[in-house]
């Protein structure tokens, strides 16, 4: 009943509106994005996105997944050709592997690991935190001379708690241009930091929480691992998409010199020739001609 009233749903929007989101309402359907939570851990600011209520739990409506979707990739593709950095953020259990591995694929950076406290507001704390990682990870680093094997074995103890605090980050010299989280609830630490900073936040939301917080707000079911793994993944494949892009354009900007001479006709060649020539350096050398055919005078004379 819940799959055919989202159907009939998707069908009118379809005729209304047209989709730009890579993802088709068949493949949120089919990941269960549409399971919200029992009705009675609902928050009320997420009304706009539920469709209807069956058997005590929400159904989300997947055609505002898909329009909300497509706001927040279209957010992504403008900050990646302007070089944009971003955080990926999700600690719980079914998200964890799906997080770092489209981050990596993307090569941003990513959060799997808990919450530190001050990663983003305090982030000038953390930067030092991650220099002596860098300095404890770094072969034949003079930190380790003159140590006793009981000191290098505390120091080998540090290296492997800050690595697996900052293995995510360790890489980031500054504040992400976005922060893109699974379960806002779960992550509400990260979300009131990026919010306090005024750092644009994607998030997938479920039912229970409160999709006001987040600046693009994706609602689906953030505890389905096959629905993290489609938008996570759709996220990535903009960031990857975007990036390439831009160095595309990056490499068909100006031609060189050496191009543009070739590209002119012959006339304007033998100008851009001859005005090379006239140049400084040019003129340099008729004053040193003028200088020597002086000298050579002054010496007849004598």
């Amino acid at each position: 009943m819940a799959n055919q009233a989202l159907a009939k749903n998707s069908n009118f929007l379809k005729d209304k509106y047209y989709i730009m989101s890579k993802i088709k309402f068949e493949d949120l359907l089919g990941t269960g994005a549409h399971f919200g939570h029992v009705t009675r851990k609902w928050n009320p600011n997420y009304k706009p996105f539920v469709l209807m209520e069956k058997n005590g739990i929400h159904i989300i409506n997947l055609d505002e997944t898909i329009r909300c979707l497509d706001k927040a990739t279209s957010f992504l593709q403008s900050r990646s050709k302007k070089g944009g950095e971003f955080l990926f953020v999700g600690t719980k259990k079914q998200a964890r592997d799906i997080v770092q591995q489209e981050a990596d694929r993307c090569s941003m950076f990513y959060v799997v690991e808990r919450w530190l406290g001050g990663t983003l507001t305090n982030f000038s704390t953390i930067k030092k935190s991650i220099k002596r990682l860098h300095l404890l990870e770094k072969e034949g680093s003079p930190i380790y001379e003159n140590q006793t094997k009981k000191e290098v074995q505390m120091l080998n103890r540090e290296r492997i708690k800050l690595s697996d605090q900052h293995r995510g980050i360790k890489d980031m010299r500054r504040l992400p241009d976005a922060v893109i989280i699974v379960d806002t609830k779960l992550e509400s630490t990260a979300v009131a930091e990026a919010g306090r900073l005024g750092i644009p936040i994607i998030a997938i939301v479920d039912s229970n929480t409160d999709p006001t917080l987040v600046d693009y707000p994706i609602p689906a079911n953030d505890d389905s691992i096959r629905t993290i793994q489609l938008i996570i993944s759709t996220l990535a494949d903009t960031i990857l998409d975007s990036s390439a892009k831009k160095s595309k354009s990056i490499d068909n900007q100006q031609p060189s010199k050496e191009k543009t001479i070739k590209s002119l006709n012959p006339a304007q060649s033998s100008n851009l020739k001859k005005e090379s020539d006239s140049g400084p350096h040019a003129q340099g050398n008729s004053k040193q001609s003028d200088k020597n055919v002086k000298l050579e005078d002054s010496s007849q004379n004598n």
